[in-house]
């Protein structure tokens, strides 16, 4: 590593929390009660610092490891990483936290009773893509999805007070759909990080090979392929926008730009004619609005 500093603290969770300018949809957007924005933001530090752990982004200089109480010499082993923030985790529960962004995180959880099994999950999925770095069967990748993304969506309930069964099976089936397309966008990133989140079984049937998609353009096959796993993200989509219509005021238009955001990827995927190796397909500002209005008045 080279002399790039170290971060303090205060960098390290200012940097962690502004990475939410860059997220496919508003993370707590400004029409949001504040203390809702507040918890929100405070759910998504965690979100994103597990997410950094597991990927071997965290910032550089070691912060984060010292504040976990990992000694430098496992700095770098996202396990131990991850062994070290479940235990701060606990600790919020029950103690004081370590970590600068689960202190900040524990007034949230105690404001909305929240529990610790969304936060297990997200550690869970970090935790497995340091050992499964491919799925056989798209039940598999459902599987993954339950720990990598639906958590987030029961926390935005719970935190809002809108959680009821139902919309927690809704949610589930937007954050499934939503995690599915960050999949499709991000093929060559994650291939470049060893993981193929394309389920084997689909690749077979398409007749790909993971030499296809480290090519700089998608083939025929590769694109058939990436229009399968899209419609069944747009299905899943279509699956839980029924949450929009079961809540009111400011969270039906959070959870509306939600779906939006997911059509919108979605039909910047179909538009770049399903090509999404030389980089993922971003929908404009236009589009995003048009699926906003859409999906707010309960069509397509």
């Amino acid at each position: 590593m080279t002399g790039t500093g170290r971060a303090r603290p205060g960098e390290t969770e200012r940097g962690t929390l502004d990475k939410a300018a860059a997220e496919n949809f508003p993370v707590a957007p400004f029409f949001l009660p504040r203390a809702w924005r507040t918890d929100l933001m405070a759910v998504y530090g965690f979100a994103r610092l597990v997410d950094d752990i597991g990927d071997g982004d965290l910032a550089p200089g070691g912060a984060d490891a010292r504040l976990l109480g990992v000694p430098p010499e496992a700095a770098d082993d996202r396990l131990v990483l991850l062994d070290a923030f479940e235990a701060d985790l606990r600790r919020v529960f029950d103690a004081t936290p370590r970590h600068p962004l689960l202190r900040r995180l524990q007034p949230t959880v105690r404001r909305r009773a929240l529990t610790p099994e969304p936060f297990l999950g997200l550690i869970a999925a970090n935790r497995q893509d340091q050992l499964v770095s491919r799925y056989e069967t798209y039940d598999d990748l459902l599987a993954y999805c339950e720990l990598s993304a639906n958590p987030v969506g029961r926390l935005v309930l719970a935190v809002t007070g809108t959680s009821t069964p139902e919309r927690v099976r809704l949610s589930d089936a937007i954050c499934t759909a939503l995690q599915i397309v960050e999949h499709l966008q991000d093929v060559a990133e994650d291939l470049g990080r060893d993981r193929v989140y394309l389920p084997a079984e689909d690749m077979k049937r398409f007749h790909v090979q993971e030499a296809d998609l480290a090519t700089k353009t998608g083939g025929a096959s590769v694109r058939a392929l990436v229009a399968y796993e899209a419609q069944r993200a747009r299905d899943l989509l279509n699956e839980g926008a029924p949450l929009v219509g079961s809540v009111h005021g400011r969270l039906k238009l959070l959870l509306a730009g939600f779906v939006a955001g997911g059509r919108a990827a979605i039909h910047a995927i179909a538009a770049a004619d399903y090509d999404v190796l030389p980089g993922p397909p971003k929908p404009g500002k236009l589009r995003l609005l048009r699926e906003v209005g859409v999906t707010l008045r309960g069509e397509g």
